[in-house]
């Protein structure tokens, strides 16, 4: 996603850089209920919103949480605003 995001001129490599440094220092977890709603409620949201089994599953655990999205994938923040999610902040 970051290179992606370079190619397309949304993100210079010292943008990129200084995100990976500020990831290093975040505890990320997995969520185990995600797999458990693979086969329902993010097949749903892919369905619905016509997204990736990947951006469905984004976007079903930001709604589930009820956390704002952070993404530059242009589906995948259109799909955040119909389903009524804030969108993180990205500089």
């Amino acid at each position: 996603v970051i290179a992606k995001a370079e190619v397309k001129g949304l993100v210079r490599e010292a943008q990129s850089e200084a995100f990976l440094e500020m990831l290093e220092g975040v505890d990320i977890g997995a969520d185990s209920a995600t797999f458990s709603r693979t086969l329902s409620a993010t097949l749903q949201i892919a369905r619905r919103y016509r997204l990736s089994a990947y951006d469905a599953s984004y976007l079903e655990l930001a709604m589930r949480e009820g956390l704002p999205l952070a993404t530059l994938n242009e589906d995948l923040q259109k799909a955040a605003n119909k389903a009524g999610l804030m969108r993180f902040p990205i500089s």
